[in-house]
């Protein structure tokens, strides 16, 4: 049995769950179609208190910093089948939010974080380049300073929020000649000249998330938008890396538990060979193992949430959160998708969407692969 949570979450659990009955499920297979959520999808959760929680109460969020609401977002949006545009949500309070809070000045903080709260700016955050993935000490695009701006040019790829954006954390060099202690990061924001936005990536899954190739053709950034301290970008980045792989496993997981749940109801409506499939050993076995593993896995995430807010959550551990939970996302999805048989296949099925969309989450966040590298290494290897 859980004990995370608190009565204040479980309300607020209640609220969100409404909010995604009302204002996201009787449009989401339109937005998949579309390819793309609607700006005012930000605005009316920003309207509803689901932006920015963490934000001070004098920019307009909710004045508490507490990982459990961000869990609770990703939990209900995964029960409901919700994937690609419940990323762009997530991603916007969980992975660039922090960059915000902890890092902006007063300044910046003044003109950022209310339309970061209140959903009428957009974020996303450009790392990943056409040559350049996990390794960010490798990445090209450069910012030079020139008197007050800084001209930055290169091009980003696989961008989430990439096309409704409108505040983008862009990792540059500020110092082409070094790696990590030339890296810096800058916002860009919408309609400064030069900044361009390529096409909306037509991908596997994830189709109602808009992820876009960015493009900076001498755009001048004013100085006033260099988050933090030039060539600090490289740590700023490793010290939420952390959050933002333990955001992609609370999906993983939770991803996991609404694919079992959707698969137990199924299995005991569907019938063959004029037995309930679920009165199958295969069948039963199947999802024993699922449901003990998602147990598991929940019992280790949810240690994790609790070290993030006492800030004792380190790279190893939400390594291990982020592989583990993202592979058993893959591995839950595919064996619960086999018992729905040709419907699994489907897309009117929320399994088949959760299929495609999970197959990225052990590549995004950093692959599975230097997850291990990280566990290694804290293991003195």
């Amino acid at each position: 049995m859980r004990t995370l949570f608190e009565p204040e979450h479980e309300a607020f659990r209640e609220s969100f769950a409404a909010f995604v009955a009302n204002e996201i499920t009787p449009h989401y297979l339109q937005w998949e179609a579309d390819g793309i959520a609607p700006r005012e999808f930000f605005a009316n959760a920003g309207k509803y208190g689901f932006l920015g929680m963490a934000i001070p109460e004098q920019h307009g969020g909710g004045g508490v910093n507490d990982f459990r609401f961000n869990q609770v977002i990703a939990e209900e949006l995964a029960s409901a089948g919700i994937g690609g545009a419940g990323l762009g949500l997530t991603l916007h309070n969980d992975v660039t939010t922090p960059y915000f809070l902890v890092v902006c000045n007063d300044e910046q903080s003044a003109r950022w974080l209310p339309g970061i709260a209140d959903g009428t700016l957009i974020t996303a955050i450009a790392m990943t380049e056409p040559g350049t993935g996990s390794d960010l000490a490798g990445i090209t695009t450069t910012a030079i300073r020139d008197g007050d701006e800084y001209v930055v040019n290169g091009s980003k790829t696989f961008i989430t929020n990439g096309i409704n954006g409108d505040l983008v954390v862009v990792v540059a060099k500020t110092d082409p000649t070094s790696r990590h202690s030339g890296m810096s990061l800058l916002v860009v924001e919408r309609g400064m000249p030069g900044f361009e936005r390529g096409r909306n990536l037509d991908k596997i899954g994830m189709h109602s998330q808009d992820t876009a190739e960015l493009f900076f053709n001498d755009v001048r950034v004013p100085v006033a938008n260099l988050l933090g301290d030039e060539g600090a970008g490289f740590r700023y980045l490793t010290s939420n890396l952390a959050q933002e792989r333990l955001s992609i496993a609370v999906t993983g997981l939770a991803t996991a538990r609404a694919a079992l749940g959707w698969t137990i109801e199924y299995v005991k409506q569907r019938t063959a060979f004029g037995k309930s499939i679920s009165s199958f050993q295969n069948t039963k076995f199947v999802l024993a193992e699922v449901q003990t593993e998602v147990d598991i896995g929940q019992a280790y995430i949810d240690q994790c949430v609790l070290a993030l807010n006492a800030g004792t959550l380190d790279p190893a551990q939400a390594a291990q959160a982020k592989y583990w939970c993202t592979d058993l996302q893959q591995r839950a999805v595919d064996r619960c998708l086999q018992l729905f048989g040709g419907y699994g296949y489907m897309l009117e099925y929320p399994i088949a969407r959760a299929y495609a969309d999970s197959r990225v989450t052990s590549i995004y966040g950093g692959t599975n692969e230097v997850m291990k590298t990280i566990i290694a290494k804290s293991l003195g290897l």
